[in-house]
């Protein structure tokens, strides 16, 4: 059973090394973790925990459906091991969340505070409500071996509520699938035009049939190879013919909608966006379905591996793709996800599959019943013949290795994270604007989702080099600061003051007498001298904005009132001078024209 216990002592180095991922990003925050900015705040945890995550656990309520209202009762068998990796799965989705979520100690308020009009608001409620059915479903397989009176009169009513539980989860999961589409709709000037279409929430439910019938296939080849059972290769052989109907039909479907859209010449316009969707289509749907029409391949578990691997990665990387891969070239974002964040992903993954293997173990979840472990500990010799090293029971025996494993991954992970995750050395900040076409800055300054752009260069033109008409501030050393070094936050008045560095700078001079000259006051910005008094040059010759109050320079006040305060009062005054058939600089239409025209890169004559 050595291949059981590689499997396992690899599982628990994951959690071990996420273990201690995950308590940095509790304990220091996201900027600490991960490498998510207010222009990409959606990035790995969104688009693999969550909506691959949904999508990889649709297993569920595709068999149940099958076997309870269609009635295949040759498929009862599979039905067990799917509801649990659905169960699984979902509970993996809201674990990972809570790592995603700013403030993950307010997920409750969705249950409270209700927006209905909210895609986000009938997502939640359905993946809260189908892992409580999920629950249920499954509750007759843990309540089976039990003789407590009380266990089994709850077992016998599960057993009854079965048919209402399947109708329930099949209603929630189909509403869910489609919605997580649906979140999507209200990004047509990220997404790329290949991928972004009314048709989303279709296209996702489609996927999530045709990938659960493929998750379904992965599980139970994976869970044959790693217990050494027989491959249930013709049941399968059934889900192989059907999946390979699904996934023709998914992508004769998205190509029929790239084509009425008009958008097939960016198909083989040969950049990364178009490349990287030809990709997705052929890893996802059209050779696994090509591999799964044949029968010979059908019939042979190699076969239905390689096409079930190929579906499960190529959905994924769709998922992976419609959050955020295919905003790149539309936003001009580069964000990578941080290692820290994949390792944490990893650490889900690896904890429900170990919760997994303890349920294959302890219950009946097979239609063989429980794993034999008297074979395994029979074929398991009591140490190893070349090293002399005793092997550990799978079962039992394998605790200390599994501890040990689960040590050496979270030792490994705190060697290798940066000064920053640990709170060592400050988090730089994360700029709230950036680089977009050539000389052009996207600039999304409220968060509404309707960026602007913003003609860099024309306005450097227009002020003769001027810098300074813009910044208006500019720090040591520095001939431009840019906005979001000072505008930290979107709304919120930010300090640009360093305590610390004005400590180290002055320990050897003055020291704090330097700015709080008077000992019998307290010592803070009200009691302090005016920065300027020595930073004379902070306000450069010809800046637009003086400030009234010199003393309060270390308090900035928030990125878009910095930006409306700068752009509207110039923009005002333009205007006077421009022609009235010309649309008028001083009007907000002007700048946030709500059709999102400038953020087009596939079609300039719009920009």
């Amino acid at each position: 059973m050595k291949r059981l216990l590689a499997f396992k002592s690899a599982l628990w180095f994951v959690v071990g090394a996420a273990a201690v991922i995950a308590t940095l990003r509790f304990w220091n925050g996201l900027g600490a973790t991960t490498a998510l900015t207010d222009l990409t705040p959606w990035g790995f945890w969104i688009g693999f925990d969550v909506t691959g995550g949904v999508a990889l656990a649709a297993g569920g309520f595709v068999t149940a459906f099958a076997v309870y209202v269609l009635h295949l009762d040759r498929y009862h068998a599979i039905v067990r091991p799917a509801v649990l990796t659905a169960f699984l799965g979902y509970l993996a989705v809201v674990v990972a969340l809570l790592f995603d979520l700013g403030l993950p100690w307010n997920i409750w308020h969705m249950i409270i505070f209700w927006n209905p009009k909210s895609p986000l608001f009938e997502v939640g409620w359905c993946v809260m409500l189908y892992t409580a059915v999920l629950s249920l479903e499954f509750g007759p397989v843990v309540l089976e071996p039990s003789r407590h009176p009380t266990l089994q009169k709850l077992y016998r009513l599960l057993k009854k509520a079965t048919i209402p539980l399947v109708i329930l989860g099949i209603m929630l999961s189909t509403l869910h699938q489609s919605s997580l589409g649906s979140l999507f709709l209200i990004m047509p000037h990220r997404l790329h035009p290949l991928w972004y279409t009314p048709m989303l929430p279709v296209l996702f439910f489609i996927s999530a049939i045709g990938l659960a019938l493929m998750m379904v296939t992965t599980e139970s080849l994976v869970s044959s190879y790693l217990y050494e059972l027989e491959p249930e290769t013709e049941l399968l052989q059934g889900l192989g013919k059907v999946g390979a109907w699904v996934l023709s039909s998914y992508a004769l479907v998205k190509l029929v909608d790239v084509a009425l859209r008009g958008r097939l010449d960016q198909l083989f316009a040969g950049t990364f966006s178009s490349n990287l969707f030809v990709a997705e289509m052929l890893v996802s749907a059209i050779i696994p379905a090509a591999l799964l029409f044949i029968p010979a391949i059908r019939k042979k578990p190699s076969g239905l591996a390689v096409a079930a691997f190929l579906a499960v990665g190529g959905f994924v990387l769709n998922r992976l793709n419609v959050s955020g891969i295919a905003t790149i070239e539309s936003t001009g974002t580069r964000y990578v996800p941080s290692w820290m964040e994949v390792v944490v992903s990893l650490g889900v993954v690896a904890g429900a599959a170990l919760v997994y293997f303890f349920v294959a173990e302890h219950f009946n979840l097979f239609h063989v019943g429980r794993i034999d472990k008297e074979r395994f500990r029979y074929q398991l010799p009591g140490f190893d013949p070349r090293s002399g090293v005793i092997n550990a029971d799978p079962y039992t025996g394998g605790f200390a290795s599994y501890s040990i494993m689960a040590v050496l991954g979270g030792a490994l992970a705190l060697a290798l994270v940066p000064a920053s995750a640990l709170g060592e050395t400050p988090i730089p900040p994360r700029p709230v604007t950036a680089p977009g076409f050539g000389e052009e800055i996207i600039i999304d300054g409220d968060r509404a989702a309707e960026a602007v752009l913003f003609n860099h260069q024309e306005h450097v033109d227009m002020e003769d080099g001027n810098c300074a008409s813009c910044h208006h501030l500019l720090r040591p050393r520095e001939q431009a600061t840019g906005c979001s070094r000072c505008h930290r936050d979107m709304n919120l008045k930010t300090s640009i003051f360093d305590h610390t560095l004005h400590i180290a700078r002055l320990k050897k001079g003055p020291g704090c007498v330097a700015c709080h000259s008077d000992i019998d006051r307290p010592k803070d910005l009200a009691h302090s001298k005016p920065c300027l008094e020595c930073h004379t040059g902070m306000i450069p010759e010809g800046a637009a904005i003086r400030p009234r109050d010199r003393s309060r320079l270390a308090l900035a006040p928030g990125y878009t009132t910095a930006m409306h305060g700068l752009c509207i009062g110039c923009h005002e005054k333009v205007s006077k001078d421009m022609d009235s058939k010309v649309n008028r600089l001083d009007q907000c239409a002007t700048c946030h024209t709500g059709k999102e025209r400038a953020l087009d890169p596939m079609n300039p004559d719009v920009r």
